[in-house]
C-alpha cells in the first residue's frame, strides 16, 4: 500500500530550462532502479518551473530515493541549472486510485 511520496519543485536559471527538462526526461531511467519507488513522474509546471512527484510504500523507500542517484545528480548540477535549493516536501499520501 502507498503511504508516503515526496514533492520537489526546482527552478531553472535563465536559459538552461532546456537542459533541466532534459535531466528529467533522463533521470525516469535511474527511478526505474529503484526497487522501492512505486510510482515516478517528471513534470513541467510553466517555462522555468519543474518537478518530480513519486511514491513509496513507506518511509523505507523515501529515504533510499533521498539518498538516491537522482538526488544526488540533483544536487550536484543544482549550482549550474537551478535559481535555488530544489524544494522537497515529504508528503503522506491519504488516498489513491
Amino acid at each position: 500500500m502507498i503511504k508516503k511520496g515526496l514533492l520537489a519543485t526546482v527552478v531553472a536559471k535563465e536559459g538552461k530550462e532546456k537542459e533541466v527538462e532534459t535531466f528529467l526526461e533522463n533521470a525516469v531511467e535511474m527511478a526505474k532502479k529503484e526497487d522501492k519507488t512505486i510510482h515516478w513522474f517528471a513534470f513541467k509546471m510553466d517555462a522555468e518551473t519543474f518537478g518530480i512527484f513519486d511514491t513509496f510504500e513507506g518511509e523505507e523507500g523515501q529515504k533510499a530515493h533521498l539518498n538516491g542517484e537522482i538526488a544526488k545528480k540533483l544536487m550536484e548540477s543544482a549550482k549550474d541549472l537551478l535559481r535555488a535549493t530544489p524544494n522537497i516536501s515529504k508528503i503522506d499520501i491519504l488516498a489513491a486510485k
